[in-house]
């Protein structure tokens, strides 16, 4: 008879990190007070000074605890707190990214209940893994109604066999998937975001489904295509200058489509979000609810096997009118940017990615006006272990 494994047999260790360089190479790095600045609200290290930072250094601890039960838990060592006398920020902080357990509900794990904070099943760029992704950050409009991706809460998925089975096979072929979500999600979270405290005492729900096709039937022999739509209804109290958060809540839903073709080699991949969140009114001088509107259009061309190893270039556009609720004051963003790169893979632990930036963005500070305009030169360096 097998001798039963312990408790830490069942369990893995596993992580990466990415390092950056980012170089503003035309544009205002600075402004007088009251103009923005060229920033990103996806990367602080965009900044006058440049140089090196570490976006991101996760570790995670996964396992099955038994066949129906499994846990996960990612920590990022890379995160920042603000010093709480002064601005000045303290580096390198480890963090909860995620700390979950899936129950299986039937032996063939097609159906499970996750409890804990995870990703919020909303929009496909978001449930990627960093890790993953080809360009270096999200896009602002898919990234806006869940900033950090992340939420205390309770989801039930579901995957029929049959769509397992074409992840499955993409995930054989190193094409670069969204993760372990499911087909169809049904989900109820605090709604005050990653890592903080829930404020009104209501729930953001969130309802998901997504579905993959084979094109063998039109022509396009060993490619799939994915669609999806996503909504999400929430209240939410953004923190104030003032101090502390809003007194008040404000509508926060969302409707989010996406679509690809797995690139094999060429590949193309969109989303698009409609929807009301909080943003600052500059003629009130308050937060309201206002339209929230963007999204995105990639192309792609993956050449798996070279020489030197997988390469895969890339050309992004990407466009956001609406709040960023993780802000204080919760400031309007008007982005528009074209971005170009290439991501290399020399070996399954290494990976380099390049990319140029055409960007027009406001910064996420409401006492700022007017929209940088700028080139953005930024490079990336991830190990996996």
């Amino acid at each position: 008879m097998p001798k039963k494994k312990a408790w830490h047999e069942k369990l893995m260790i596993r992580g990466y990190t990415q390092m950056r360089m980012n170089e503003i190479v035309s544009g205002p790095k600075s402004a007088p007070a009251g103009i923005s600045r060229l920033r990103s609200v996806q990367d602080s290290g965009i900044n006058e000074n440049g140089n090196f930072s570490l976006r991101r250094a996760r570790l995670v601890v996964q396992g099955d605890i038994s066949d129906r039960v499994s846990l996960y838990v990612q920590g990022d060592i890379a995160a920042a707190v603000s010093n709480q006398s002064g601005t000045e920020p303290r580096q390198h902080f480890f963090q909860m990214r995620d700390a979950y357990a899936d129950v299986f509900l039937d032996k063939a794990k097609t159906l499970k209940v996750r409890v804990g904070q995870s990703k919020v099943p909303y929009g496909w760029e978001n449930l990627q893994s960093s890790s993953n992704r080809i360009p270096l950050d999200r896009t602002d409009a898919i990234n806006a109604p869940v900033p950090g991706e992340r939420d205390l809460g309770v989801v039930l998925y579901y995957t029929p066999p049959a769509v397992q089975k074409i992840w499955d096979e993409l995930a054989e072929d190193g094409q670069k998937l969204f993760g372990n979500y499911g087909a169809f999600a049904l989900a109820a979270y605090n709604g005050q975001g990653i890592n903080r405290i829930e404020r009104n005492g209501g729930l953001m729900t969130v309802a998901m489904a997504t579905m993959p096709f084979r094109l063998d039937g039109i022509g396009l022999a060993g490619q799939v295509a994915e669609f999806g739509v996503t909504a999400m209804r929430n209240q939410f109290r953004p923190e104030v200058r003032t101090g502390g958060v809003s007194a008040a809540s404000f509508d926060d839903n969302h409707v989010n489509f996406h679509g690809m073709i797995y690139p094999a080699p060429f590949g193309i991949q969109a989303e698009w979000t409609f929807g009301t969140a909080p943003q600052w009114d500059s003629a009130l001088g308050a937060i309201r609810s206002q339209r929230a509107t963007g999204g995105y259009v990639m192309a792609m061309y993956r050449v798996p096997e070279t020489p030197v190893g997988q390469i895969i270039p890339f050309a992004r556009w990407q466009k956001y009118r609406g709040g960023w609720k993780s802000a204080t004051n919760a400031p309007r963003l008007e982005t528009d940017e074209y971005e170009a790169g290439v991501e290399w893979l020399p070996m399954k632990e290494l990976e380099i990615a390049v990319s140029y930036s055409n960007v027009t963005r406001n910064e996420a500070d409401e006492r700022r006006t007017g929209r940088a305009k700028g080139d953005v030169v930024r490079a990336q360096v991830q190990w996996n272990y």
